[in-house]
């Protein structure tokens, strides 16, 4: 009985065996199939992602042209527009270059930049572009139709609103100042809006994308969406104080919209100060006042005012100023300071550095004196008188011993 079962056992193993022998052969010819690429050798297509497209009257186009490589073969492959609508423009770039080919590895996918700028005038109608790619050895052709629909619109703001967060900014007139502009495009299209500004003569008025530096010159809005655009404003140097007016306008086809933005300008502060003869050092013995004169000129486009005077110096030195204030200084305007300096009585013989201080309204300059403290001329003629003493005893002296 236990043969028997022992018999059976083997007989159960031997069959597991067989059919795993048998499946497992198919199950790794399966793994492989699915392994297996079944992209065709060759193969390119041409597309954009929409066939046709309708916008405003005199708006450009701008989307991009995909190339796709669907073989197993890597492909140089030539890019044309075979087909132009009458009055419109059509440009493809890649980068900064216009492009007529361009290389595209298996399986991957390219595009290019593609722009139709209708002429003015360009009324409403349907309007078609043909694309055509071709492999280099000319056996792959890929073609592809683009439709454009122009329609009529309103004239008008309507579409288009611009709101500023802060129409009026003040600074100095070496200052840049930036606007920040919401655009909103209340149409039913996605569509590119055109920017541009006047302001005063020799003013630089550029656009950038919020929070990046590079300029621009138009920005490309979904229907029901807005977007930020700054408006950075340079005033000319030589720009006196005051209000300045800068009307920027955005348009797409007919639809127009503008606002106005102000700068005030409150001038700038640059206070220069000196001697008359640009001499900054004096002579001074100690304990006695010297008086020198000071020139402050205001070099600035704008007024200061409360202008006033301190001064840096060693210890137990005076300084005092004549006038002690300025109340105003208009722009190239200049006034005289007199200035009186002490030295100790105890300095010592030497040089010293004294600072003095203009402290204007919104500048300040200052101005270092080199002061060489000598010894006072009564100092001189008692060391003489002292000399002439010792000589005279020396005499006496000599005398009478001589008379000895």
């Amino acid at each position: 009985m236990g043969r028997v079962s022992y018999l059976r056992r083997l007989f159960t193993v031997a069959i597991i065996i067989f059919v795993l022998l048998g499946v497992a052969p198919a199950l790794i010819m399966a793994q492989e199939t699915d392994k297996k690429d079944n992209r065709p050798e060759r193969g390119i297509a041409l597309y954009t992602d929409y066939s046709g497209v309708a916008v405003a009257k005199g708006e450009t186009v701008q989307m991009d042209l995909t190339l796709e490589n669907k073989g197993r073969t890597d492909e140089n492959v030539d890019v044309r527009i075979t087909s132009v609508a009458k009055d419109w423009k059509a440009t493809l770039k890649g980068a900064r270059y216009r492009v007529t080919g361009m290389y595209v590895p298996n399986g991957k996918a390219k595009t290019l930049a593609l722009t139709l700028e209708p002429a003015k005038g360009i009324g409403p109608g349907k309007y078609a572009f043909q694309f055509e790619a071709k492999t280099a050895d000319g056996k792959l052709t890929a073609n592809h139709t683009l439709s454009v629909d122009v329609q009529e619109r309103t004239v008008g703001a309507d579409n288009i609103q611009i709101t500023a967060a802060y129409p009026v900014l003040r600074g100095q007139t070496d200052s840049k100042f930036e606007f920040s502009l919401e655009v909103m495009n209340k149409g039913d299209m996605e569509r590119t809006f055109n920017l541009s500004a006047v302001g005063p003569e020799k003013w630089e008025i550029n656009f950038k994308p919020a929070y990046e530096q590079k300029q621009i010159s138009s920005i490309r809005v979904k229907e029901g969406q807005n977007q930020t655009v700054a408006v950075e404003v340079t005033p000319n140097q030589n720009a006196n104080s005051g209000e300045y007016p800068v009307l920027v306008r955005i348009s797409s086809g007919e639809s127009k919209a503008e606002v106005k933005l102000t700068v005030n300008l409150t001038g700038t502060y640059r206070l220069d100060a000196g001697t008359p003869n640009g001499i900054l050092s004096l002579e001074a013995f100690g304990g006695k006042p010297v008086t020198f004169s000071l020139f402050v000129r205001n070099n600035g486009s704008a007024v200061n005012r409360n202008i006033s005077f301190s001064s840096f110096k060693p210890e137990n030195w005076e300084t005092t100023f004549k006038p002690e204030k300025i109340e105003s200084l208009a722009p190239g305007a200049m006034k005289q300071v007199e200035v009186t300096v002490t030295p100790g009585r105890q300095s010592l013989v030497g040089d010293y550095s004294v600072g003095l201080m203009v402290n204007g309204e919104k500048a300040d300059k200052t101005v270092e004196m080199r002061v060489t403290v000598k010894a006072s001329s009564a100092w001189g003629w008692i060391g003489i008188g002292i000399i002439l003493l010792v000589i005279a005893g020396l005499s006496f002296l000599f005398i009478k011993m001589g008379r000895r």
